[in-house]
This record gives structure tokens, sequence and C-alpha cells, in this order.
């Protein structure tokens, strides 16, 4: 099988497509080869704040990575979803859910809310189910999750799991784009 050749990134809570580091993300991988789409989330194109409910998110990147194929004529299981926090997030639960994939790229995937991680198993259910290359690219202060609690909620993922893990960055990586967008790239040309 050909290696994935495609990417669809999505923006995290309070964000939207032109987020810096999805920019950069994207700069590195589509000189790699690879055709990539950023995408906004209803709410923001709406003009709102506030995230939409799970479902009408989940939809917007079923169409998103459908767009993505048809544009491009990559077959859905050489596409690459994946995002920062809740767009990653998303993207996660729609691969789970059955959207093809060959892979999930999760920066700064939000495992609970801040000092809430009672609420991590209703945001990592799914990860039995994730049956693919699945990378992750966290920095080891970050709220939403410890680098323990990552790495063993991540170890269910049936699929290869890769961690790079930025030290001393919070949950914004902020300052890092170019060692995200590098570590990402590389996932990307290293196969399964």
């Amino acid at each position: 099988m050909p290696p994935p050749s495609a990417l669809l990134l999505a923006p995290g809570a309070g964000a939207d497509r032109t987020s810096p580091q999805l920019v950069a993300i994207a700069d590195a991988v589509q000189a790699l080869g690879w055709e990539v789409d950023r995408m906004d989330f209803p709410y923001r194109l709406a003009g709102r704040r506030a995230p939409d409910r799970q479902p009408v998110l989940l939809d917007a990147v079923r169409q998103a990575a459908e767009d993505l194929v048809r544009r491009t004529g990559v077959p859905p299981e050489h596409l690459v979803l994946g995002g920062r926090s809740m767009g990653g997030r998303i993207c996660s639960i729609a691969v789970a859910a059955g959207l093809p994939a060959a892979g999930l790229v999760l920066v700064s995937y939000p495992l609970h809310p801040p000092g809430r991680p009672d609420r991590q198993p209703e945001r990592t259910r799914h990860f039995e189910n994730l049956d693919l290359r699945c990378l992750f690219v966290s920095g080891t202060r970050d709220a939403f999750g410890t680098r323990a609690e990552l790495e063993a909620a991540a170890s269910v993922i049936p699929g290869p799991v890769s961690h790079l893990w930025l030290e001393g960055a919070d949950h914004g990586l902020r300052g890092r784009d170019a060692q995200v967008a590098a570590g990402v790239a590389h996932w990307c040309t290293a196969g399964p």
C-alpha cells in the first residue's frame, strides 16, 4: 500500500484554520508533496466562540475529509486526520466511529479539563477503537493531561503510538511551532 499522502487539520476550540501552528504543520507536510487542508468548524464560520455540540463537530470533520478526498483523489484510507486539542480529539472520535484514515496527528490532546482528571474517561473511551498509527505531540507542562496520564491512556490504542514530548511546554506549545511541524513531518515520512 502506498503511504498516505493527504492531511486534514482541525483547530482547537479557541482558534480557526489560520492558527499559526496549523499553518506551520501544513507548510511542513506540503513540502513533502502531500495535499493538506485546514478546516474550520461551523461555529467559527458563523462567528461564534462557543463550540458546537459534538455531533455537529463530527459531521464537519466527516464532510471536510470527504471534500479533501474528492478534491485530491487520495483514497480515504490514505488520509491522515488530526489537529490541535479539540480538533484532534474530534478527528479521533470520528475515526474510532468508522471514518477511514491511515493515521492521526493529535497535537496537545485534551485528556481532561485542567484540574478535572475525573473527566478523562469521556475523552478517551474511544481510544480502544483506534487501530491505526497515532502521533501525540504534547508539552510536559500541559494542564490538560500529564505525561503519565497521556501515556497510560494511549496504551490501550491497538495501533502503533508515537509521542513527541516538548520539554517545558504548556498546552499552547507557544514558541514551538517549528518543532511541532518538524515532528509531524518526520512522523508522516516514517511510515507504519
